[in-house]
């Protein structure tokens, strides 16, 4: 296995909002390779209940991107992404104004993308135990990310979104999703401009890696 272009892709596969590139369309048959290559994520007792709505339909995109707008315009008023650039002591702070600044460039574009996918996961998290909700979502978190990964790998890019949830309902009523069916996610999905990803700057993964007891280093 090549290691340097394993390690290269899970370092910088990003969440693309300003480069995705809403003018070239996405041919049908790379979204469902790469949709194969995620089924093939674990999942909960191996049920493999996930389900992949691909939405391509351009009215039903703009419809969904507007509940988008609607939830991303609240989560905005609540304080959004932390805007405390200016502290340069955490890499995390460092980099908070330009992440607002992507969020609110996807938010304004979202219907332009040329497709979305949403990962489904057959039954609702009606238990709110932390074990229960680990154990649902858990099943279907890897195959999305594997799916993130693969289109990465194609030069296909895409955002890990969940803002839609709160018009869940209203979204599955455009796609005809099942009552019995949660929707996880939400991927603009598009070819990316440019080359390629550099890895993102990071606290150092030591600081954070304890051994044994919590808050103990190496």
């Amino acid at each position: 296995m090549d290691l340097a272009t394993v390690d290269h892709l899970l370092t910088t596969t990003r969440s693309v909002r300003k480069r995705l590139d809403f003018s070239r369309p996405v041919e049908q048959e790379i979204i469902k390779r790469c949709i194969e290559i995620a089924t093939q994520a674990p999942s909960g007792s191996n049920r493999q209940g996930w389900h992949f709505v691909v939405v391509s339909d351009a009215e039903k995109r703009l419809e969904i991107a507007e509940y988008y707008r609607k939830s991303f315009s609240v989560y905005m008023r609540s304080g959004g992404p932390r805007s405390d650039a200016n502290d340069d002591s955490d890499p995390r702070k460092a980099r908070a104004s330009k992440v607002r600044d992507s969020a609110v460039y996807l938010a304004e574009h979202m219907h332009e993308a040329p497709l979305y996918i949403i990962p489904c996961l057959e039954g609702r998290p009606s238990d709110p135990s932390p074990a229960a909700q680990a154990g649902f979502y858990g099943s279907i978190l890897p195959a999305t990310w594997s799916l993130m990964l693969a289109l990465r790998a194609r030069g296909l890019g895409s955002a890990w979104t969940t803002l839609h949830l709160p018009y869940e309902q209203e979204v599955a009523a455009i796609l005809g999703i099942p009552a019995n069916v949660s929707q996880a996610a939400l991927l603009p999905v598009a070819y990316f401009l440019g080359d390629d990803f550099q890895p993102a700057s990071r606290v150092e993964a030591r600081t954070l890696t304890y051994w044994d007891s919590w808050g103990v280093t190496r």
